[in-house]
């Protein structure tokens, strides 16, 4: 638990959660400006999907190394310089004078969210005792779909009337100024590191069983979310003849609920300790809401659109809530154990994503709408070699209770 006045934690938290805004905005601004970087470099569809791969690629390979370095030299440290490298990219990227430049740099905007992503929710966390961490947490994880909606709906304005350089360099020169802000009013002593953790040795993060029942369970939600953020536009202007408008309205709804339902999961994450039960259900809802696509009108899909919305963004601020639980794993290994797992979704995600446009190519997006679902469904499976939660060194019990003889380990 932190020992900051209380005005140091929510002065901290709130630029923290400005951040996460801004790391999502610089992730997804480039969606509007593929057009126009296509014009600029003489590249198409193709090239685009290298470009946002590139992204992804970067944040994905940095997952694990930003919990080994958070270990080591502490959460504030590696966050706040991860990010400073995602803002450098970013703004970077305006001044592009070729492709392959402009795709190395994305690539290292990558490399900078990545290492922001996890040990900044160890530091969000570290700045509230156990009891009062949910909610923040939850706030912080569903900052993510407010950032990206803001990213495609600023880019979507900026580029026509500025041009997509500007438009990118604005993002990440805001996203740098806000980095700068965080420097100088987060206390070095937020999150830094234990003097007392060694980190010689395997980390109990890489060896705790739940971290990898985790990272294995959910990569049908993210090849979900992203399949979803992806094709339900196309989706709506091909199949259901909606306009471009309408249908870039209704993939909003797939995306700003989870706001709403990042902090409720959390409170909810901190209050019981039947985490298994309540990834079960709510992962089990969104995938259930998914199989209506089919069949939906205008009013079915944006139905559709909240309830997985507020499901996944329930989920993921569950999951990044109850490692701060596990027992055997200490305060410092947590943004290790998160980068894991996280690594894992990620990366097995992108797969899913590419098989539902391949069936979709193959099939039908009703076929593959269905076979999205039972994905979602089947990865869960992997929650039964996650052992309940107990109170892990990172915070007191649950509830003020002792955890019960034979609790779980690394």
């Amino acid at each position: 638990m932190s020992s900051l006045s209380p005005r140091t934690v929510r002065r901290s938290t709130a630029l923290l959660i400005a951040l996460r805004v801004g790391y999502a905005y610089n992730w997804f601004s480039i969606g509007p400006a593929l057009l126009a970087v296509g014009s600029t470099f003489s590249v198409g569809p193709a090239d685009w999907g290298l470009l946002i791969a590139a992204f992804l690629a970067g944040a994905g390979a940095l997952q694990v190394p930003a919990g080994l370095l958070s270990r080591r030299y502490g959460a504030r440290a590696v966050s706040l310089g991860g990010v400073a490298l995602l803002a450098v990219g970013a703004s970077a990227s305006a001044l592009s004078t070729s492709f392959p430049e402009l795709l190395a740099l994305r690539l290292l905007a990558g490399a900078g969210a990545g290492l922001f992503f996890s040990p900044a929710i160890g530091l969000v966390a570290s700045l509230y005792p156990a009891g009062r961490r949910g909610v923040p947490v939850g706030t912080f994880s569903s900052a993510f779909s407010a950032g990206a909606a803001l990213g495609i709906l600023g880019s979507s304005l900026l580029v026509p009337a500025v041009g997509w350089r500007l438009a990118l360099g604005l993002g990440g020169v805001a996203l740098g100024l806000i980095t700068v802000l965080a420097f100088l009013l987060i206390p070095r002593e937020a999150g830094a590191p234990e003097p007392s953790v060694s980190t010689r040795g395997v980390p109990a993060a890489l060896r705790l069983r739940a971290v990898w029942a985790l990272g294995f369970a959910f990569i049908g939600l993210e090849g979900a979310t992203f399949a979803t953020s992806q094709f339900v536009v196309p989706y709506g202007e091909t199949v259901l003849g909606w306009s471009a408008l309408l249908a870039g309205a209704v993939a909003m709804m797939f995306v700003l609920p989870s706001v709403v339902g990042g902090p409720i999961g959390g409170a909810f994450a901190e209050r019981y300790r039947n985490h298994r039960t309540q990834l079960v259900a709510a992962t089990a809802t969104g995938a259930a809401v998914l199989v209506a696509l089919p069949y939906a009108g205008v009013a079915v899909a944006v139905g559709v659109g909240v309830v997985f919305s507020f499901a996944y963004g329930f989920v993921y601020a569950v999951m990044y809530v109850i490692p701060h639980y596990w027992s055997g794993l200490p305060a410092s290994e947590v943004p290790l154990g998160i980068g894991l797992f996280n690594s894992m979704q990620l990366a097995g995600g992108a797969g899913v994503s590419a098989l539902f446009g391949w069936v979709v190519a193959q099939s039908s997006y009703a076929t593959g709408w269905t076979i999205l679902a039972g994905v979602v469904v089947l990865t869960l499976v992997a929650l039964v070699a996650m052992p309940p939660t107990f109170p892990s060194a990172a915070g007191p019990p649950l509830s003020g209770e002792p955890a019960p003889p034979g609790a779980p380990g690394p």
